[in-house]
């Protein structure tokens, strides 16, 4: 069989656990440090992966920024960029998104009904790959396993870590809370509602708090609780 890869959920949020605010206009949370650690996890990954709606919403490029980072992947025997991942219910996308048109190569994955309309937006933009009857994310797993990818780093948006959460498959959290209050019900969150293993009563394992400037990052081990079991 082959192995999944060991799953990373990146994500900035205010100190109410907001990803953004309601407004039109992006709300940045991190600092430019942050925004430069972001950048070194990404030229160590094999994957980054982002939901379909953070890709129209955000409209974002998802590379490596830095061109010395970028040369030593390549050094290493890597493409200059990480695969870039996207997963969608309804399959509606827009091939003049910057996601399609930036970095390297691209994968989409979606229920098996939407794969022919995928493909005849994209039309060779990205492979596309069905998952059944409906997303399945551990179809996904296996499926970037058997292309080498061993690391995967997943940056949104809530409904995308809410499952991953919920269904036990983050094997890292990486949280920079940035010193914020954002107090908007209609804004998007880092998790919704869900079933989480163990509930409300486990206890996750903290493996690093760190100050970058004004945000602090917390990671956190979501498979080991604070007595080790």
């Amino acid at each position: 069989m082959t192995s999944r890869p060991y799953v990373l959920l990146s994500c900035a949020v205010s100190v109410d656990g907001y990803i953004d605010d309601a407004s039109p206009e992006r709300l940045l949370l991190s600092n430019a440090a942050d925004f430069d650690r972001v950048d070194e996890v990404r030229a160590c990954t094999d994957a980054i992966l982002i939901g379909a709606t953070t890709v129209r919403r955000d409209n974002p490029r998802l590379v490596v920024d830095s061109a010395e980072r970028r040369e030593r992947r390549v050094a290493l025997g890597l493409p200059a960029y990480p695969l870039k991942v996207t997963i969608t219910a309804s399959g509606d996308l827009d091939r003049g998104l910057n996601f399609w048109h930036h970095g390297g190569a691209k994968v989409v994955y979606s229920p098996d009904a939407a794969v022919l309309k995928i493909r005849r937006t994209l039309d060779g933009l990205a492979d596309v790959v069905g998952t059944g009857p409906a997303v399945d994310l551990g179809v996904v797993l296996d499926d970037l396993g058997a292309r080498g990818v061993r690391h995967l780093m997943v940056e949104g948006g809530g409904t995308i870590h809410t499952q991953f959460l919920t269904q036990g498959l983050a094997d890292e959290i990486h949280l920079a809370i940035a010193p914020i209050l954002v107090g908007d019900p209609d804004a998007p969150r880092f998790l919704n509602e869900g079933c989480f293993p163990g509930g409300a009563a486990r206890r996750m394992r903290v493996a690093e708090v760190r100050p970058i400037g004004d945000v602090v990052l917390i990671r956190y081990l979501p498979k080991e609780d604070v007595c080790g079991s």
